[in-house]
């Protein structure tokens, strides 16, 4: 058996992004830059007011109070067109175009009017609540580098970049084949007492659309392995990524793998020093990526989380790191010794502090549902105490 740490290595050497395409911005939410946005146009635009009030020359400023002729208004979109003279100023508006001839502005919290009369009291302060043109970027500059999710705040600056479209990774297509004849959709599990539906896949589904990519196939498998076979070939001639839950253990109708066997599958590793996880694989055919997970609930969930998100974070130009962002946090309850297998334990996160789950098992599902993290345990280590510093994933 080989280490978490060499498999994900292997994992990495195996992923190469899949091309490029360019999507509308509206389309792009989740996405991985294929290439750097650059700002076509300057934010802000010109030097805008950060505040309402009035602008005004700082050279009026002076002996208190001042007394300055209102000469017009400036709004975010259609600003003042004058220049303003000594002794004038022009009410503006948050976000609107400051005056030629201004050079700060004056909170209205600081100033009264009367008619066109506009009076400072007192000084004012040194704040001059401007906004310089390209303070934030300027034409030209590199806003997002190549890689970068495009999460909410990605997408707020490749839009005021005023980016139309997005070169975007191509999106994994990816087929999940469950395995057993004890395994239904849900919903038809209550019809027999021996089945059981697959729910699994499901939450492999949902992990593997959270980290961009593309289920376009979920299929039950029962243990034939003709059967299998076919639907092996028609997966993999579909996919990028086929994923396999279940059917790796060594029973005599285990055909995880077999599945694959008239599709020369290239195994690269086959079995991890995991807890949960062990009997999880990955491998290659024709040009596609085959990953092998545990039959069981958690076990799948769990693995996937640490197997196939950074699989789908490099096939899409990410760092491996952005899918496995290890955290410090604190125990608040003690764990036992860790024996030969390194174990990730699942567990609640709250306030910087790991709890871990009183029901470990790895068939578990509600308990799976309250997860939020787990805790990594290295192997042959001792028992961890509450207060002990450990590292988690977010789930």
């Amino acid at each position: 058996m080989i280490s978490f740490d060499e498999a994900v290595a292997i994992i990495g050497e195996a992923a190469r992004p899949l091309g490029a395409e360019r999507v509308a911005i509206d389309q792009a939410a989740v996405r991985a830059l294929a290439a750097p946005v650059v700002a076509a146009i300057d934010s802000p635009r010109t030097d805008v007011s950060a505040m309402d009030g009035y602008a005004v020359r700082g050279a009026d400023l002076s002996a208190y109070p001042i007394s300055l002729k209102l000469a017009g208004e400036s709004f975010p979109g259609a600003g003042w067109n004058g220049t303003i003279e000594a002794g004038q100023c022009v009410r503006i508006f948050t976000g609107a175009p400051l005056p030629a001839g201004a050079d700060r502005i004056v909170i209205q919290e600081r100033v009264r009017r009367d008619g066109d009369i506009v009076i400072i009291g007192s000084d004012p302060g040194p704040a001059t609540w401007v906004r310089p043109r390209g303070k934030d970027f300027q034409a030209g500059d590199e806003i997002l580098p190549a890689g970068r999710l495009l999460d909410p705040g990605a997408l707020i600056a490749a839009a005021g970049a005023d980016a139309a479209e997005i070169e975007v990774s191509a999106r994994p297509r990816i087929v999940l084949l469950s395995n057993g004849d004890e395994l239904v959709e849900p919903g038809q599990a209550r019809a027999s007492p021996l089945a059981v539906p697959d729910s699994a896949s499901l939450g492999v589904a949902a992990l593997a659309e959270r980290w961009g990519g593309q289920v376009i196939g979920r299929r039950c498998l029962p243990d034939d392995l003709k059967r299998m076979e076919a639907a092996a070939r028609t997966a993999v001639d579909a996919a990028d990524v086929v994923v396999v839950i279940g059917g790796a253990s060594v029973g005599e109708r285990d055909f995880a793998k077999a599945m694959f066997d008239p599709l020369c599958l290239d195994l690269l590793f086959d079995k991890i020093s995991i807890r949960p996880g062990k009997p999880a694989w990955f491998g290659r055919t024709g040009g596609k990526l085959v990953l092998g997970l545990p039959g069981n609930p958690t076990s799948a969930l769990v693995t996937g989380r640490l197997l196939l998100a950074p699989l789908l974070a490099a096939m899409q130009g990410r760092p491996l790191e952005q899918a496995l962002a290890w955290e410090a946090a604190r125990l608040s309850a003690p764990l036992p010794a860790c024996d030969l297998r390194e174990t990730f334990h699942r567990a609640t996160l709250a306030g910087g502090e790991a709890k871990p789950l009183c029901f470990q098992e790895s068939h578990a599902q509600k308990a799976l549902s309250d997860a939020s993290a787990v805790i990594r345990q290295e192997a042959n280590s001792p028992p961890r105490h509450a207060g002990d510093k450990v590292v988690i994933l977010r789930l």
